[in-house]
């Protein structure tokens, strides 16, 4: 593989951004190497600035349901931004894609567009505990939900901790007001309801973790959350960056069927432009500025361009068979990758759920904690990625991350994939 102009290219970034890059996963220090500069997408496929080709599953990590290029898309942002890019007023098209939305979810009845992921999660965040005149929150062990300062907090020794911070400039005190447990764990949850009764103002989790691996819960799980926020008066808020839009058009609310009382999304609504969105019942959402005195704004929010992408992406996603469709060509990819590595199969799994799967080198039949990860194991990631680009497969350069399987893969696509992966699995 010619790496000569991505290794140029990235030269010079060093000296721009730190690390050259503006996002970390993106240096591919957890792979080795350079990272590739990409020049160019169209449908299941990218080119890297050496004309190298891949058939990508990272799609822009997770927002590309459709593909790279999708015409539909091109047409909606072609025609949107012919009329400008952004007014910083209201559009008709931000209610066309909200209209769009909620009438294909029984699980929210009110939105606010924003412009991230972490956006949409710490303006939910802010909400539960406006709403709720309460400080504290409770995360889970493994579920990342963007890099708002009391988000980037790890667990601590014990069973119920305060976090400690994953992250330098996170002072103590916002620290203090998250408390960190391990998932799949009802016990750890019911202790801190006990030690800070009447103080936890929401439960955030990830419904599907996808974010450090696929850490899939129990229905069961997720229901129990529901139950014990419900006793508490304390909010359930269910993080759907990357499963909303995913899993179903509904997300995990739908796939599990558990009501949250606030959810996030972004990812697939913005068509492959930057989107979040946060929603919630209409008494809820009734406390958002200038409704009600939880302050959230932004200049970009529901930028006319992104709204048209969203409208274009989501409109194809409510196509009849769409997410059957997905799922099929995801199980058919993984099929075919576990009969062409053969006896080496053993310690292999393939997790998924709906159109995501996660490659993890272990013999356990589930992983649904960040601690049944064994770190170890990423060392036969890091090869097997580098022999994968070698061969043409682009996944994202960290064995934590997920990949996504879009529309425009096809079967030729998944049949080349699984036979590359195993020539790759040769060189563990």
């Amino acid at each position: 593989m010619k790496r000569e102009k991505s290794e140029a290219l990235f030269a010079k970034a060093q000296t721009y951004f730190p690390g050259g890059v503006n996002s970390p996963v993106r240096a591919f220090r957890s792979v080795g190497g350079t990272p590739l500069f990409i020049s160019k997408g169209k449908g299941s496929h990218i080119w890297d600035a050496d004309g190298n080709e891949f058939i990508d599953y990272c799609a822009s990590w997770g927002p590309l349901i459709l593909g790279h290029a999708n015409q539909q898309v091109i047409k909606a942002i072609q025609t949107s931004v012919e009329n400008g890019s952004s007014f910083g007023a209201p559009t008709a098209l931000e209610n066309e894609l909200a209209e769009l939305i909620l009438s294909n979810n029984k699980y929210i009845e009110k939105i606010r567009f924003v412009s991230s992921g972490t956006e949409a999660v710490m303006s939910a965040i802010r909400l539960a505990r406006g709403f709720t005149k309460r400080n504290k929150i409770l995360k889970f062990e493994g579920c990342y939900h963007g890099h708002s300062d009391s988000l980037l907090v790890k667990a601590g020794s014990g069973l119920v901790t305060f976090g400690n911070t994953s992250s330098a400039g996170v002072p103590e005190s916002v620290v203090n007001d998250t408390i960190v447990v391990s998932l799949n764990n009802e016990e750890a949850v019911k202790q801190a309801f006990a030690e800070f009764k009447n103080q936890i103002a929401c439960i955030i989790i990830e419904p599907v973790p996808a974010n450090n691996g696929l850490l899939l819960q129990r229905k069961e799980y997720l229901q129990f959350l529901r139950e014990i926020c419900t006793e508490n008066n304390t909010l359930l808020i269910f993080d759907e960056v990357i499963s909303g839009f995913r899993v179903g058009f509904t997300g995990a609310a739908g796939y599990y069927d558990v009501q949250p009382d606030i959810i996030t999304y972004g990812k697939i609504i913005g068509g492959g432009l930057p989107v979040g969105m946060y929603g919630a019942s209409a008494a809820i959402m009734s406390n958002v500025s200038p409704e009600g005195n939880v302050y959230q704004a932004g200049t970009l929010s529901g930028n006319p361009v992104a709204m048209a992408a969203g409208i274009a992406q989501l409109t194809e996603c409510l196509k009849p068979g769409f997410y059957e469709e997905l799922e099929r060509k995801t199980q058919f990819l993984i099929k075919n990758i576990l009969s062409n590595i053969g006896h080496r199969s053993s310690n292999i799994r393939l997790f998924s759920i709906g159109s995501i799967f996660w490659l993890a080198f272990t013999d356990q039949k589930t992983i649904r904690t960040a601690e049944e990860i064994n770190p170890d194991s990423m060392k036969h990631f890091r090869v097997i990625h580098k022999e994968l680009l070698e061969r043409g497969i682009y996944l994202g350069p960290s064995g934590y991350e997920v990949g996504f399987v879009s529309e425009a893969h096809t079967e030729a696509d998944l049949i080349q994939t699984a036979k590359m992966f195993g020539e790759a699995m040769g060189k563990i």
